[in-house]
């Protein structure tokens, strides 16, 4: 594998095109196989990307691999879909097992190396279930909703250039320090990531609307129940949790217990996206795709999970060290830095947060992926039973 096991693109266009030259290697064995792509509102040449294939004789099961909803974490994604081509495609079986994969959820984010679209908005807080399909999702994007990020916004969004940054440093740590004084440690740490919706220059926005590029997720997903028996989604993200273990996160409506599926993946870390075993959130993708399948496809199976690959670690100092970075950069696209040797140090430490290049992490994130897409795929039935 050498001394870099991911091949991580040099950018946004050059990762577009890596995605889309995959076509002529799937179609060896998927002949159906095609590209689709959705070009986002605006003047620039940006796209949502997915190659589609269906099977041969039967549409049975798909597995469906998405990546880049917070676009800076496209460039792991983007290392994952070459892992999935080059070792797992010719593990399945073309007969019964069709294929979507999706490049960058969020190519401006990806583009520009921000986590939000080009709106400031959060994608993963705008997966909302609105009933009948088409009503008016407004009233979900609730401005009332997680009051106390209100009573933070000093630290979460202070305003202003950034200037030396170790003063600025400190005045976060005392602003952090005001904010668990007054609502608490737990609390401070839910309000940063629930989401919120009356702060468009704030941190885990999730927008006033469906945005765009939620859209076109949500239709996706709906063509592969309606074509579909089985579903089975592995959605790459980075940050949060350990260092050098991949967690398997599964949403809050699995109804298999976290414990069981470690056993049945034989994966050491599956834990679901609530404030007892990860984090709560509001908005969340995984949730929506689960509450589609219970409310319109009951008859289909599903599983759909993320592989959130923890870059600094989940101490309590790193997970100061992971909100910081997130704060001062959204602080520097506002309202700039004083000097440049700051702006090289925030958009480092960012950097870093969501996809580091260190050998031994990118070995450790490769074998990870490989144990639990094993672990997962023989469980689901998608692997060939000869694999």
């Amino acid at each position: 594998m050498g001394a870099l096991p991911l091949s991580f693109p040099s950018g946004y266009e050059d990762s577009r095109a890596r995605f889309r030259n995959y076509l002529d290697r799937v179609r060896g064995r998927w002949p159906s196989a095609r590209l689709g792509q959705h070009r986002l509102a605006g003047d620039e040449d940006l796209t949502i990307d997915w190659l589609q294939a269906e099977p041969a004789e039967g549409k049975e099961q798909v597995l469906l691999m998405t990546t880049g909803e917070h676009g800076i974490e496209a460039y792991v994604g983007a290392a994952m879909l070459d892992h999935l081509v080059e070792d797992y495609l010719p593990r399945l079986d073309p007969r019964r097992t069709g294929l979507l994969l999706v490049h960058a959820i969020n190519p401006w984010g990806m583009k520009y190396r921000r986590r939000v679209n080009r709106d400031n908005i959060d994608l993963n807080r705008t997966f909302m279930w609105s009933q009948p399909t088409g009503a008016p999702t407004a009233a979900l994007h609730d401005p009332a909703f997680n009051p106390d990020y209100g009573k933070l916004t000093g630290a979460f969004q202070p305003e202003g250039e950034l200037g030396v940054y170790a003063l600025a440093e400190l005045s976060f740590m005392a602003k952090l320090a005001q904010g668990i004084a007054q609502v608490g440690f737990s609390r401070l740490g839910t309000a940063s990531a629930l989401g919120q919706y009356a702060y468009p220059r704030g941190i885990y926005y999730g927008g006033k609307d469906r945005p765009e590029e939620t859209s076109v997720l949500m239709n996706l997903y709906r063509q592969c129940f309606e074509h579909y028996q089985q579903v089975v989604q592995l959605d790459m993200h980075t940050g949060y949790g350990p260092r050098y273990q991949m967690s398997v996160v599964t949403s809050e409506l699995e109804p298999r217990a976290s414990a069981d599926l470690q056993k049945q993946f034989g994966y050491p870390l599956v834990v679901k996206a609530n404030a007892a075993e990860f984090y709560a959130l509001k908005g969340d993708m995984i949730d929506y795709v689960y509450t589609l399948w219970r409310e319109e496809f009951p008859d289909r199976r599903l599983f759909s999970t993320t592989f959130e690959f923890g870059t600094l670690g989940d101490s309590l100092f790193n997970q100061y060290g992971d909100r910081r970075a997130v704060v001062f950069e959204n602080r520097l696209h506002w309202y700039g830095a004083s000097r440049p040797a700051v702006r090289a140090r925030v958009e480092r430490d960012f950097k870093e947060l969501f996809f580091p290049e260190a050998p031994d992490w990118c070995a450790k994130a490769r074998a990870d992926f490989r144990q639990a897409a094993d672990g997962i795929l023989r469980a689901e039935g998608v692997l060939r039973r000869e694999a």
